[in-house]
């Protein structure tokens, strides 16, 4: 019995080493199994690193009782991050994973899926770590290095959510007007004195008065227009209606006169007149409560001969009683209207009054005058000004919200933005709203708002293409931001890999003394073997930018030129 279980123990002994032997085997001929990355190098894209490996096993490398799980590894020197792995095994496992065949071997991918991106990454290696079964026996295989290095270019972006100031409406030159009457008695032109005591006419020589003492007040033209009233015959209406208009015409004059107006010739006059004042006696009827208005009115429309017209109306006896009393005398008339411009304040009175005595201006004067300087604590002063004498005006609110976010004063802004919101929610607050979710680390809600807000313009458009960059869509965030001259905007096109677009919109960018402006130039010229681009820009980025000339050095966007001396003088 004791030889028989020596015997046993033997024959399992066998079996064990042999497993071992097997699995060690191929963990020994690790070094011939096939491995190809895809993308490799590897890629920053929508801030992760996406990964898939193809493996290839060799002819008689797999044991048909073998299982393999192998894991992508990134290893860099902060520490490592594992991919998904994937399991294979042999012909002879009852299990589900990929097969592989003993004797042809096989090519296998591994969909390694991605890992969120951190600057640690940057230098690194990719590396295969697989471990063996093989019956109880488990074995890990030696790391294998695939690939180094990630193309870190997307986290270039600038990430510049930009908020909208709403404009004003300020207009400096308004127009203005004066419109009196100077009425007569029947078949009379004389001005009487009782006229020019009314109040419209007292109105109409103040505004004179006025622009006769302030210059900012400019007489532009005189509209006369002398009336007849419809009654009495067509030849004596014409000579009244005339001499009406030279009465007017002598009293205007006499009150520019009086008023030492300047520069006033006889082209700003015009002049009208009407013999016979129908239409007026129309719109006077039509408001009016006299009876048998309506068959008068159709009077009106059935004739078009005047002395038809009034002779047809004189025989609805009834009614003209009051005509004569309550139409006629309104129609005999000149009707003066004094057209003048009124230039508001100097830009420098506005933004003096704006931060002394905001109080004294309007809305418009208000919102203006904060466009006048670039001190952002002044705009946000007169901003808030405006907003507690007009509370229920959003622009002063938002604009607000703008100088705060401008003076990295997040918290007051997005307060400020929700204060205009509750007042007008519309496309530019939906923005500024955005803005602030982004800059807050939410980009989800931000490409929301910057999306409801696209109606607000190009800012909008802006925004939403720096959302897309960091998407890692390209294509998207260069439709939104279109032709516009922005880093932002080469820097999606160089990950597009449109090289000669890039280019131009780094050309045509206005801040030249932006370092990224260069940096990415370096970057072109190294994809494309242009050394000359490449130095002449790296070393131009580097000398405005420590940050860039730090990361260059590492950046893999170079790695051909890590050992050219050239490069190194740049960078070290």
């Amino acid at each position: 019995m004791k030889n028989q279980l020596s015997f046993f123990a033997a024959i399992l002994a066998a079996v064990i080493l042999s497993s071992c032997g097997s699995i060690n085997k191929m963990k020994d001929m690790a070094k011939n199994v096939g491995y190809t990355v895809n993308p490799n190098p590897l890629e920053v894209k929508g801030g992760k690193v996406e990964v898939s490996v193809d493996v290839k096993y060799p002819a008689k490398y797999f044991n048909k009782k073998a299982v393999v799980t192998a894991t992508p590894v990134l290893k860099y020197a902060a520490g490592e991050t594992s991919f998904q792995a994937k399991t294979f095994q042999g012909e002879s496992v009852q299990a589900n994973n990929d097969v592989v065949a003993y004797t042809a071997g096989a090519t296998k991918t591994i969909n390694a899926g991605s890992v969120p991106y951190t600057k640690d990454m940057m230098i690194s290696d990719l590396v295969v770590r697989a471990t063996g079964v093989l019956g109880k026996n488990s074995v890990p295989f030696p790391d294998i290095k695939i690939a180094e290095g990630i193309i870190a270019t997307e986290m270039l972006v600038v990430k510049d959510p930009r908020p909208i100031m709403v404009s004003d409406k300020y207009v400096r030159v308004t127009s203005d007007k004066v419109v009196a009457d100077i009425k007569y008695l029947i078949n009379k032109a004389d001005v009487r004195p009782s006229e020019l005591k009314k109040g419209e006419i007292l109105k109409l020589k103040s505004a004179l008065k006025g622009m006769g003492a302030d210059t900012s007040r400019k007489l532009t033209s005189i509209e006369l227009s002398a009336y007849a009233s419809p009654d009495g015959s067509v030849d004596l209406n014409e000579k009244l209606a005339e001499k009406r208009k030279t009465s007017a015409n002598d009293q205007i004059k006499k009150d520019i006169k009086k008023e030492k107006i300047q520069n006033v010739n006889d082209d700003i006059f015009k002049y009208l007149v009407t013999a016979e004042d129908w239409d007026g006696f129309k719109a006077l009827m039509e408001k009016s409560d006299i009876a048998d208005k309506e068959l008068i009115l159709r009077v009106l429309t059935m004739y078009s001969d005047p002395v038809v017209r009034e002779k047809e109306i004189r025989n609805i006896s009834a009614a003209y009683d009051d005509i004569k009393v309550k139409i006629l005398p309104e129609l005999r008339r000149s009707k003066i209207t004094v057209n003048f411009d009124v230039t508001g304040k100097s830009d420098e009175q506005l933004l003096a009054l704006a931060q002394s005595k905001p109080d004294t201006l309007t809305l418009e004067e208000l919102l203006y005058a904060a466009t006048l300087t670039s001190d952002m604590n002044i705009k946000l002063a007169i901003f808030q000004a405006a907003s507690s004498k007009y509370p229920t005006d959003f622009r002063a609110k938002n604009n607000a919200g703008y100088a705060l976010f401008k003076l990295g004063r997040y918290s007051e802004a997005k307060a400020a933005f929700e204060s205009a919101k509750a007042i007008e929610d519309n496309e530019v607050v939906k923005n500024n709203l955005g803005a602030i979710a982004l800059q807050e680390g939410d980009a989800k809600t931000a490409e929301d708002l910057f999306t409801a807000g696209l109606n607000a313009g190009e800012t909008a458009n802006y925004n939403l293409g720096v959302i897309k960059i960091m998407q890692g869509n390209y294509a998207d965030a260069m439709k939104y931001f279109g032709n516009t001259c922005e880093v932002n905007a080469a820097l999606a096109k160089v990950l597009a890999k449109e090289h000669d677009g890039a280019l131009s919109t780094l050309n045509c960018i206005k801040d030249q003394e932006n370092a990224l402006v260069y940096y990415l130039k370096a970057i072109i010229g190294a994809r494309t073997q242009n050394t000359d681009m490449l130095f002449t820009n790296l070393r131009a980025a580097c000398a405005k930018s420590a940050d860039l000339k730090a990361n260059a050095g590492k950046d893999y966007e170079f790695n051909k030129y890590f050992a050219d001396a050239t490069f190194k003088s740049i960078v070290q």
